[in-house]
C-alpha cells in the first residue's frame, strides 16, 4: 500500500531546524502493525499518520 510520507521540521521557523518528524498521509486508517513498521523504517522520534476519519 504505497503512501506519501513527508518529513517536516517540527518546532522550527526555518528549514533544517527543529525536530524532524515523519507524516504519513492516508486515505483511510491502516492496521497498527503496518504503522509500527513504517515508524521503524522512518527511524525518527515521531511519526504521525493522518487520515480523514
Amino acid at each position: 500500500m504505497p503512501q506519501p510520507i513527508v518529513v517536516v521540521d517540527a518546532f522550527a521557523e526555518r528549514a533544517f531546524a527543529g525536530n524532524p518528524a515523519a507524516v504519513c498521509i492516508m486515505d483511510r486508517p491502516a492496521n497498527e502493525s503496518w504503522m509500527r513498521l513504517v515508524a521503524r523504517e522512518m527511524n525518527l522520534s515521531e511519526t504521525a499518520f493522518l487520515h480523514p476519519d
